[in-house]
């Protein structure tokens, strides 16, 4: 009886775009499922649109003053009430969301941008490069986060863009380490030698290859630390150094509203509510996502 040779096929593979496509969708269902992440996620989607939007949704212009409404308490003309100068605190308190948020969400991803490059080539060539890279980052965590800011913000001096890089230098260091440490644990595997055999160049080794292999832990942290970008530029417009008036700035508007905390205190716990509002919900985010990214962390 004659055999019949039929073709053996190969396994199916998925290929690394549905792959990616696939833990995508899972890390998506597991954060949609996390209700307090959704909660945060909500919270800072409609501060932001409110900011945007901002225009449309105060009801004065954050620098109108009015001499008759100067230190006038919440009521149906002023739901929040106004400050010194008669300015209305509920349309600054919206307008000062555009520089708080955009502080905040800038600052760190600034921050997140150089932690990356400097992580990713710290990790894989190693060597010389890597003592070089760690030294200056001990150097850099040796003066504590606020002080290194605030050292940065005098010499740069005030001012928007000023203060953004001055916030973004403390949280280099950190984002670098997470990094390197994916980096050394992940850099030994078989897809990294194929990659080499094939003549890949090491730039798309490192960016292509490694680095979306070792991002998850990197994304969690920048996530966590926009709440604390977000409390420290507050801080440096507290004390003078960050946005200056008569621009509306949660932090500024706590440094304005300090000296009147027992006549008025309405000046001080609104700013202070947005604030601990929008760093509660960004770290109620990072930490769903922290649980979605890697599930054996959860408790």
């Amino acid at each position: 009886m004659a055999s019949v040779n039929t073709p053996v096929r190969a396994p199916e593979t998925a290929s690394p775009r549905l792959k990616k496509k696939g833990q995508l969708e899972l890390v998506m269902g597991r954060l949609v499922q996390s209700r307090m992440a959704m909660l945060g996620l909500a919270v800072v989607v409609i501060l932001a649109l409110v900011s945007i939007f901002a225009p449309l949704i105060a009801p004065y212009s954050p620098t109108t003053m009015d001499s008759t409404a100067i230190f006038a308490t919440p009521s149906l003309k002023h739901l929040l009430g106004c400050d010194s100068l008669g300015r209305d605190q509920f349309s600054r308190l919206i307008y000062g969301g555009r520089y708080s948020l955009t502080l905040g969400f800038l600052a760190a991803a600034l921050s997140a941008l150089i932690g990356i490059i400097l992580g990713t080539i710290s990790g894989f060539l190693g060597g010389w490069v890597d003592n070089l890279v760690m030294r200056f980052l001990d150097v850099l965590q040796a003066i504590p986060g606020m002080l290194l800011s605030i050292c940065i913000s005098t010499v740069l001096g005030p001012g928007f863009f000023n203060t953004i890089l001055a916030l973004s230098v403390g949280g280099v260091a950190g984002i670098t380490r997470i990094l390197r440490a994916c980096i050394l644990s992940e850099r030994r595997n078989e897809y990294l030698e194929a990659a080499a055999s094939i003549n890949c160049s090491t730039r798309r080794i490192m960016f292509k290859h490694l680095l979306p292999n070792t991002i998850s832990p990197v994304i969690v942290n920048i996530t966590m630390g926009i709440g604390a970008t977000i409390m420290q530029a507050a801080a440096l417009s507290y004390i003078g150094l960050g946005i200056q008036p008569p621009t509306p700035e949660w932090g500024a508007m706590l440094s304005a509203g300090r000296g009147y905390v027992e006549s008025y205190p309405h000046l001080l716990i609104w700013p202070g509510v947005f604030i601990a509002v929008t760093v509660l919900a960004v770290n109620m985010l990072g930490d769903g996502l922290r649980d979605a990214l890697d599930p054996k962390l959860k408790r």
